[in-house]
């Protein structure tokens, strides 16, 4: 059995990429790392549980979604192309652009 150890913030930036199908690929933001202890082993691991609460090996998951790997892309740079919009994981549309570009002349 497995127990959480700490939870901690994540640092903005940070994504968990899944595969919904051969093709397809959504990233999540990571909310919060957890450092899990397996009572049985006393091996421990840390996991990323993004923000539909889902985190790599939970029963969970979103169907048919198979964890790819965590990507860390500086908000600087904007978000990864396949990155969930708030009106994906419930919240209301935003106008706002999937990314940031620069303006001409800027």
């Amino acid at each position: 059995m497995k127990r959480i150890v700490e939870i901690v913030p994540a640092r903005p930036g940070w994504y968990a990429r899944w595969r919904l199908d051969p093709d397809t690929t959504r990233s999540y933001p990571v909310s919060v790392w957890a450092l899990l202890e397996e009572s049985d082993h006393g091996s421990r691991e840390v996991v990323g549980v993004d923000s539909v609460g889902q985190w790599p090996g939970a029963d969970e998951n979103e169907s048919g979604g198979d964890f790819v790997r965590y990507l860390f892309q500086p908000p600087e740079n904007g978000e990864p192309e396949d990155a969930a919009r708030p009106e994906d994981l419930g919240a209301e549309p935003t106008k706002r652009p999937a990314r940031l570009e620069p303006t001409a002349g800027a």
